[in-house]
């Protein structure tokens, strides 16, 4: 919902040094969880590890069913979820379209599920280089760069993780990282596929969504 002000506030909209005033406004946004992988990262970084493994044990309890609180290895079973799960949401976006605009660390959601999509967009045609933020001057969220800023952003919530895990732990859920390409293209074949009405597999599939996305960029 948005809640306008009658109080005015100055504005720099485009981010080019053009104030202006305009009425105040507030955004009311709603989510399951707000907790994202920055909330992990920040206090990795202050070296508050106490408070990290709490906050931790607390997100694994309230959202993780699945992952017995007490387990040894539930950071690593948690982190193994969240790259799964982060795979099969970015394979989600790119099958209709849908460009986030800003996917920095504090954007992505530990439950990946969508939030912070402020300056988001729905591609009218394929284009890999599609940008809806028009501040993100060097198109580093590109709708086509998602998927790898996807495990890069994974890749800094297994930087804040790994002073709660054992050398062995880490070796695993470095080799869970390494994975996270594999899983999204399957998911991401998959949701073509059914778009396609293709059943069953065929080595031909792979080529064929490659060659319809081509003809659709030449379109």
């Amino acid at each position: 919902s948005l809640v306008v002000s009658d109080d005015d506030v100055w504005r720099d909209q485009f981010y080019n040094g053009n104030i202006e005033k305009e009425r105040g406004a507030v955004v009311l946004r709603l989510a399951k969880s707000w907790f994202r992988i920055g909330s992990l990262e920040i206090l990795a970084h202050s070296g508050e590890l106490d408070l990290q493994r709490r906050l931790l044990d607390f997100i694994i309890q309230e959202h993780f069913p699945s992952i017995p609180v007490n387990d040894s290895n539930r950071y690593l079973e948690f982190f193994s979820t969240v790259v799964s799960e982060t795979a099969n949401l970015l394979a989600l976006w790119m099958s209709v379209g849908f460009a986030h605009g800003v996917c920095n660390t504090d954007n992505f959601s530990l439950l990946s599920i969508t939030i912070d999509y402020g300056p988001f967009g729905f591609m009218d045609s394929y284009d890999p280089n599609f940008v809806p933020n028009t501040s993100d001057d060097e198109r580093r969220y590109k709708i086509g760069n998602q998927a790898n800023v996807g495990q890069f952003n994974l890749s800094k919530l297994l930087q804040a993780l790994k002073p709660l895990l054992d050398p062995r732990q880490k070796q695993l859920a470095s080799q869970v990282l390494e994975g996270y390409g594999e899983h999204y293209y399957s998911r991401f074949t998959e949701l073509f596929k059914a778009k396609l009405g293709l059943l069953g597999e065929n080595e031909n599939d792979n080529y064929l969504i490659a060659f319809l996305l081509k003809v659709s960029l030449l379109c």
